[in-house]
């Protein structure tokens, strides 16, 4: 069954373009099922029928899987039930009515427009100094030092790296592109007279995404005086780089935008909650559900319905508060 796992992650990667985690999430399912169905009795893969399908889901709910994992679980194995039977292993597309589970989706968290300022103007370096508080790139990044005095050169590549974090919290915010996807951005796909920027999102999938004044002063600053000073023989196109001159990691990232919100004593924040953000005050200031499904890279649209959800809850909110009635 070997031949037959490299075979299907193969034609994810390759013929569905999908991504890295989504061919490893789907390859681990299938390894579980077909483990499940040799314990079932099931001698090859077209022994697998609905029963030990369900039977396999069923054993995963009893050892406490959530639902969003369950209802990938059950997609993995119609995915891979349909390849087969195209394939030719199986004589029918066994998995075609296998149900799972609708997986429930919590409201994001989501900044209030002024929190959202407060948080990507704050890393602001002031000439010849440190200048505002900055994360070290480092294990314990998510905590902020004050400025301390240092020499010349650690002192440009400080100031370097508080105009690429102020980089970084612009694009998300103005963008709201992924992490990974904001991190993958090479200085060929900024188009600055225009102000757009060329993102590859889910599935090679490209877009483009228009960005704002203070996201091109920010992207200007740090062409001008801050790359070139962490800018190695590593580095080629990347657009914001780490420390060390390579390409700036998400995981970096994600401790940069942490560690810059609980220095502004804002709520737990993530690169993604900047995302949700930036979706949910669009449709509040009146863009069209469609634009901003565009402007994400969602593929459906009910994955951007969910943003005119929170404009309700906070319609709600208001209205509790305020209403003498409420």
């Amino acid at each position: 069954m070997r031949e037959v796992v490299d075979d299907f992650a193969d034609h994810l990667a390759r013929v569905r373009n999908r991504s890295e985690h989504t061919v490893r999430a789907y390859v681990g399912d299938l390894v579980s099922l077909l483990d499940h169905a040799t314990r079932m009795g099931c001698a090859g893969v077209a022994d697998l029928d609905l029963g030990v399908l369900r039977s396999w889901l069923a054993k995963q709910q009893t050892t406490g899987a959530a639902r969003t994992t369950m209802a990938r679980r059950a997609a993995s194995v119609r995915t891979f039930s349909a390849w087969a039977h195209r394939s030719g292993l199986i004589p029918t597309d066994v998995a075609a009515p296998l149900a799972s589970p609708r997986a429930h989706r919590e409201l994001p968290t989501v900044l209030r427009a002024d929190q959202a300022i407060a948080l990507v103007e704050a890393p602001t370096p002031l000439p010849g100094d440190l200048g505002s508080k900055r994360p070290p790139e480092g294990p314990d990044s998510s905590k902020i030092l004050p400025s301390t005095p240092v020499g010349d050169a650690d002192g440009e590549v400080a100031r370097a790296v508080v105009l690429r974090d102020r980089l970084l919290l612009e694009l998300l915010y103005a963008t709201g592109a992924r992490i990974s996807e904001t991190c993958g951005l090479d200085t060929t796909d900024v188009d600055h007279a225009r102000r757009v920027v060329r993102v590859l999102g889910k599935g090679s999938r490209e877009r483009s995404v228009p960005y704002g004044v203070p996201a091109q002063r920010a992207l200007d600053e740090w062409l001008r005086t801050g790359r070139p000073v962490l800018a190695g023989p590593g580095s080629g196109d990347a657009l914001l780089l780490g420390a060390r001159g390579g390409r700036l990691h998400p995981t970096t990232a994600r401790r940069i935008v942490a560690g810059y919100a609980e220095a502004a004593e804002l709520p737990r924040t993530s690169p993604h909650s900047l995302r949700h953000s930036a979706a949910t005050h669009l449709l509040e200031g009146g863009a069209d559900l469609r634009v901003v499904q565009e402007l994400l890279g969602h593929s459906s649209l009910a994955s951007t319905q969910i943003y005119t959800h929170v404009s309700v809850e906070r319609l709600r909110a208001a209205y509790r508060q305020a209403h003498p009635r409420a």
